[in-house]
């Protein structure tokens, strides 16, 4: 990604296309001065690659917002209401007291509260972007390398499982993933032309992805290594080679400086001891991969092989390109690795790792197309993608994805009466419940407990009273010493399970 390639790319020209071009013998229309949407469908019409991006987009409207408001909302949804609740200023000072989210995406949801605060609404933003998202890659595997890479990268996103569910979650990774894309985007375009516009809106995208999620800084960091190390030797021969880099630099910190003096603060607490959830050690590297390439084994030694080779493709004519895509995947789950034992570490939060990853995958097309000789053959890759994820798709909105609060708060309220107690354990899980449970209505009283002795406490209390106590798996987490199901197990009966959620009634 020289300044050889960026000539090429400012001409609009790859440095190479041998995957075979699907408008190859047809007539572009010529760019007229104005924008109209004749022009725009006789554009459409004359372009294979357009027709068939339309078409992913499409279905990817149709993966995202179908039954969007079918799961019930669990902890982190929950938890998304409640802080979009505040006032604008209260949401920048609950980040900067301690919650590990940035403000942007509950500053976003803020706003859509003015629509409900349904499960749809609360999804829209996330669903949104997640569909955007689908041209964005697309764009960049163009960039990347030619449109056939582009066109099968957009779809492996389309009909990932992965990006998929998170799409349907009222939490920032959709949002973050659609701008660290963007900012994806410009990097590319920047390392080939050294654009100025290209290197700022790089750093401005980078800076609004981090406001969005905390761990987008790991990405932008690496892509910041990798500029430095592919230029480092036009840098020592004349410094001033580096300024537009330095520019995006700049542009990053000052867009972020506020959310970054926080972010310091919060890391210290973040790793000031031993997570209590999360996956830590070599399991980190795994089920990243695993949940990432749709949550098959099969598939996921297909995509790790067809990386590889793609890598290797890559490497032959655009070695920088190569380090780019060694880079964003090797040191992100190396730098997760080594933090899973100090902090909380799930594989959601490296959703970054789609683009790169499905690129790497798409960049080995030309090994097919070699055998082929078909430029056809893309048609039949993006068919292969929608198949390998039907298996996903044929029980994805037919059972519950996510912990069912809703079906559990009805049941519950057919059990209560007035005067009884429910007990919520760990205490947050409220959030959830009364999202659907009114003990208002019910006639109970509903109280939060960490330990057996709180549940203790409560009992004395309330000496006699009918209660029913609510857990779920979090309690290991927010009680390590165990004592609160110790409790439990010897005061109270068990009364059933929904989903993740256990049920016990007083004894």
């Amino acid at each position: 990604m020289g300044k050889k390639q960026g000539k090429e790319a400012k001409r609009g020209a790859h440095t190479y296309d041998d995957g075979g071009d699907l408008d190859a013998g047809v007539e572009v229309p010529a760019h007229p001065d104005t924008f109209t949407l004749d022009t725009l469908v006789a554009s459409v019409r004359a372009s294979r690659y357009l027709q068939v991006l339309i078409g992913l987009t499409l279905a990817g409207f149709l993966l995202r917002f179908y039954n969007l408001g079918g799961n019930s909302l669990w902890l982190d949804e929950a938890s998304t209401l409640t802080f979009a609740r505040q006032s604008l200023i209260g949401i920048w000072e609950s980040t900067a007291g301690g919650e590990f989210n940035p403000p942007l995406f509950y500053w976003l949801e803020h706003g859509m509260l003015l629509f409900g605060a349904s499960e749809f609404v609360l999804r829209f933003l996330p669903a949104l972007l997640g569909v955007l998202t689908i041209p964005v890659i697309y764009l960049i595997g163009t960039e990347f390398r030619d449109r056939n890479v582009g066109l099968i990268a957009a779809a492996l996103l389309t009909f990932s499982p992965f990006h998929i569910f998170y799409s349907q979650e009222a939490r920032a990774y959709a949002p973050m993933l659609f701008l660290f894309s963007l900012a994806l985007l410009f990097y590319v375009r920047a390392s080939r032309s050294d654009d100025v516009r290209s290197w700022v809106l790089f750093g401005v995208f980078s800076a609004v992805s981090f406001w969005m999620h905390f761990y987008a800084i790991v990405p932008v960091a690496v892509l910041i290594l990798h500029a430095l190390v592919t230029r480092a030797g036009g840098v020592l021969s004349d410094p001033r080679s580096a300024r537009n880099l330095a520019l995006s630099v700049v542009a990053f910190v000052v867009a972020s400086l506020p959310l970054l003096i926080v972010t310091v603060n919060l890391f210290m607490v973040r790793t000031s001891s031993a997570p209590t959830f999360g996956i830590q050690g070599l399991d980190v590297i795994y089920q990243t991969l695993l949940q990432i390439s749709g949550f098959s084994d099969l598939i996921l030694t297909l995509f790790v092989i067809l990386f590889v080779i793609g890598v290797a493709y890559t490497w032959r004519k655009d070695r920088n390109g190569a380090l780019l895509l060694v880079f964003m995947m090797v040191l992100p789950l190396a730098a997760s690795l080594v933090l899973s034992s100090r902090m909380p570490m799930i594989p959601r939060y490296l959703i970054y790792l789609l683009p790169v990853y499905f690129i790497g995958i798409a960049a080995a097309y030309p090994a097919l197309y070699a055998l082929v000789r078909d430029r056809r053959a893309v048609y039949a890759v993006v068919a292969a993608v929608f198949l390998i994820s039907t298996p996903f798709l044929s029980t994805y909105y037919t059972t519950p994805q996510k912990t069912d609060w809703r079906g559990f708060s009805t049941d519950l309220a057919g059990m209560t009466g007035e005067t009884d107690l429910v007990v919520v354990l760990p205490p947050y899980m409220a959030q959830p419940l009364d999202y659907y449970y009114n003990n208002a209505t019910d006639g109970t009283l509903e109280l939060g407990a960490t330990t057996g002795e709180d549940l203790a406490a409560i009992r004395g209390m309330h000496p006699g009273r009918q209660t029913f106590y609510v857990v779920t798996s979090d309690i290991f987490a927010a009680n390590p010493t165990g004592d609160a199901v110790t409790w439990l197990e010897g005061n109270t009966e068990f009364a059933g399970q929904h989903t993740g959620i256990f049920l016990f009634r007083s004894a």
